[in-house]
């Protein structure tokens, strides 16, 4: 007879402590895109132009991480049994999508100024708002990640890492502002703007392959499996036999874990439990926002090469249980 041990309750990021950072960035990014409209028209160029368009998809993006992570803070509900993390996922998934046809704007605009031609002036004041605007999201970009750490949030990294690529292009293009200035040559400010844009995409692909491997629930990384396998060897004194078909996948910042481990004969059901429960903690301390479920199975059920012995053997275990 097997019992299944339902997952532990989990203490979760407190309510308004990710969506504070979303919405930091919001406001950042609002003002950001006016000062850099302003320096585009009054300058002409093109580079600053599309660094404006470039602060508009990360304003995009700002608005639904915030409301991304609103969601997920949401309890389980009996449509969503799991949860609501996996909307921070699929928001930086839009995110990276966002960059992408950005960076399409971008390379489009600049091709069409390179072949119709223009000119730039007053580059001192486009300039001085890039510099103000390279020190603002370099600022807010840290707090974003800072934030991120702490909660595990997937939505405010890419967030975080959206505006530091706005940061590494505003510098870009304030260098290309400069050479114009120094040269006279109007050419090197779309041409600046079309290295922007590689830029760009190479961020947006690194943001999608990261989100897409979490929605389609690709298994954590083999360092936080070994560190379950670990917790289990550890608790061979207390009757576990042996463990195996451990699945571990990541939904936003929470981890769900699920296997079957054995017990020795003659453990008690009551005995059984509540080891489990133990296993569970243990687990959770290896591994953040881990959400566990143990599937309870006697001695016969353990599968040759997953024993786990009475005694723990420096508690390094395997890692995927068999």
């Amino acid at each position: 007879m097997s019992v299944v041990l339902p997952p532990v309750p989990l203490d979760g990021p407190a309510p308004g402590a990710r969506s504070g950072a979303a919405a930091l960035s919001i406001v950042s990014n609002s003002v950001l895109i006016l000062l850099k409209v302003i320096a585009g028209t009054v300058t002409g160029s093109v580079a600053l132009l599309t660094e404006a368009l470039h602060s508009v998809f990360d304003l995009v993006a700002s608005v639904v991480a915030f409301v991304s992570v609103r969601k997920a803070d949401e309890p389980a509900d009996d449509d969503h049994p799991y949860g609501h993390e996996k909307f921070e996922d699929m928001a930086a998934a839009i995110e990276g999508m966002l960059i992408l046809v950005g960076s399409g704007v971008i390379v489009f605009e600049s091709v069409r100024r390179l072949v119709v031609g223009g000119e730039v002036h007053a580059l001192g004041f486009g300039m001085a708002v890039l510099a103000i605007s390279i020190a603002v999201n370099v600022v807010v970009s840290a707090r974003l990640s800072a934030r991120a750490r702490e909660t595990g949030s997937p939505a405010l990294e890419a967030d975080a890492a959206h505006l530091r690529t706005d940061a590494l292009t505003s510098g870009g293009v304030l260098i290309g502002l400069a050479l114009v200035q120094i040269t006279g040559e109007a050419w090197l400010d779309p041409v600046v703007a079309l290295l922007v844009a590689v830029s760009i995409v190479v961020a947006g692909v690194r943001i999608l392959r990261s989100s897409s491997r979490v929605l389609i629930d690709e298994a954590l990384p083999a360092a936080e499996l070994a560190a379950i396998g670990d917790e289990v060897l550890g608790f061979g004194h207390r009757g576990v036999a042996g463990f195996h078909k451990l699945r571990a996948r990541r939904a936003g910042a929470r981890r769900y874990v699920d296997m079957h481990v054995q017990f020795r004969a003659g453990t008690s059901l009551e005995d059984a439990h509540e080891t489990s429960h133990a296993l569970q903690d243990a687990i959770r301390s290896r591994v953040q926002g881990a959400d566990v479920l143990i599937h309870l199975e006697p001695e016969d059920r353990v599968v040759p090469g997953t024993e786990v012995p009475a005694v723990a053997p420096g508690r390094r275990g395997p890692l995927s249980g068999g």
